[in-house]
């Protein structure tokens, strides 16, 4: 699981049917301290979160599960809006 903020949506106007209705986002992943590490990645949003969001998220196989319909092939996922971190 990693943290991370939202910084914008992706559009697509072609995209598998599996994603149709599904919001991509752009997230910045943050370390612990909530500073920018690596590069910005998409992740399909499955709780509404909004730009500016600090989010969780997960990744590889496990950011599939969330999709309920059936397994799609997506890397990340929004899974959790961040509230606070405390160290």
């Amino acid at each position: 699981m990693l943290l991370g903020r939202v910084e914008g949506h992706v559009w697509a106007t072609r995209k598998l049917d599996v994603f149709q209705g599904k919001k991509l986002m752009v997230v910045q992943p943050l370390d612990e301290g909530l500073n920018p590490v690596s590069r910005h990645i998409v992740a399909v949003d499955t709780v509404d979160a909004g730009i500016g969001d600090v989010v969780c998220l997960a990744t590889s196989k496990e950011a599939a599960v969330p999709m309920a319909e059936k397994l799609i092939p997506v890397d990340a996922a929004i899974v959790g809006i961040v509230d606070r971190v405390d160290r």
